[in-house]
């Protein structure tokens, strides 16, 4: 593990395309069974991993001023972008009033909100034994299920479901990921990737709701003793696939290693191209699977695009409430203004 760091960006990078991949192919699961499969498979282990990744870099949320930190750089955040997009839905659904609600997140802004809330939680969790805090954090999740009143209110649901994930991920160490990079255990988890997709093929009733952690389970079914076991049947399929995904990632450093750091911009502002895209006609030109593989390709260029320097220097004021990038792209954009200038002067 001496190449972490570029473990980790290698990781994010690719989980956040899939995160873009995954939203571009939400337009299409009900015309296509292969789409849908995908579609599920891709949900089992994308935002599950992201959220294990999370909880392995928390481990200093005993920090002094770490409390303020994470306010600062999720809960800002949040709050700035449920205004956006309350205006940005005002006016791409042409909606007779503009209603900002604070406390319900947006689509993908419940993100952020728990991500706090699972920081905060830590302050007692972290202090039982592993084992001991990863079976209460089950044994809650489990039982909130049946709590209707749990929903996306403060994202209260993916917060209690998605819980253990993270406390999993900080309870992880660089030990326990190095055994996923035996080669044996690689093409395992290949194999294993490949089998959850043809499970999902094969069985395209499962519903992959289950796999989004905001229903309590009599939205999902009929709520029974049962509805605990399929939440802990999918908790199972998700680790499974979680660590079979992190097996797959290299560790060394590509081309796309240092987007891996700006995973936060990507998330935050391709909401907006996929929500105009699904409102557009552009959406119906993708009907079989060579403009499947493009959308793969357009994903995978989306998510380069939003981590480029210029799209983090200008969004950086309102996703980190900092202007050091913003200042130093208008100080570039001004000098190459000013070459540009005496270069047409010398002519």
């Amino acid at each position: 593990m001496t190449k972490r760091n570029f473990y980790f960006d290698n990781a994010k990078f690719i989980l956040i395309a899939f995160v873009v991949f995954g939203h571009l192919l939400n337009s299409y699961i009900r015309g296509s069974e292969e789409i849908y499969a995908l579609y599920k498979t891709i949900y089992s282990f994308h935002m599950p991993a992201f959220i294990l990744v999370s909880g392995f870099f928390a481990k200093g949320f005993y920090q002094k001023g770490y409390i303020s930190k994470i306010t600062k750089k999720l809960i800002i955040p949040y709050l700035i972008f449920q205004v956006i997009y309350s205006i940005f839905y005002f006016f791409l659904y042409d909606k007779a009033t503009l209603n900002v609600d604070l406390l319900n997140p947006h689509w993908s802004l419940w993100f952020l909100i728990s991500l706090f809330f699972w920081n905060i939680m830590l302050l007692g969790f972290a202090k039982l034994k592993p084992l001991t805090g990863i079976v209460v954090a089950f044994g809650i999740t489990l039982l909130v299920g049946y709590v209707d009143i749990v929903t996306n209110f403060l994202s209260l649901s993916r917060t209690f479901v998605f819980f253990p994930l993270f406390l999993i991920g900080y309870h992880l160490k660089k030990e326990h990921l190095v055994k996923l990079f035996n080669p044996k255990i690689r093409l395992g988890a290949a194999m294993i990737m490949v089998i959850v997709f043809i499970g999902f093929y094969l069985y395209p009733d499962i519903n992959y709701k289950w796999l989004l952690g905001s229903k309590s389970y009599s939205e999902l079914e009929t709520a029974s003793i049962i509805s605990m076991f399929k939440r802990f049947g999918f908790y199972g399929l998700s680790l499974l696939m979680v660590f079979s995904f992190l097996s797959l990632i290299p560790q060394e450093r590509h081309f796309f290693s240092k987007w891996g750091e700006q995973t936060l911009y990507v998330y935050l502002l391709h909401g907006f191209i996929i929500r105009i895209f699904r409102e557009s006609n552009i959406k119906g030109f993708f009907t079989d699977a060579e403009n499947y593989i493009m959308l793969a390709g357009i994903s995978f260029l989306l998510t380069i695009l939003l981590s480029s320097k210029f799209v983090t220097s200008l969004a950086q004021p309102i996703i980190e409430v900092q202007t050091t990038q913003f200042v130093n792209l208008i100080k570039k954009f001004f000098l190459y203004l000013k070459l540009y200038k005496k270069r047409w002067q010398d002519q």
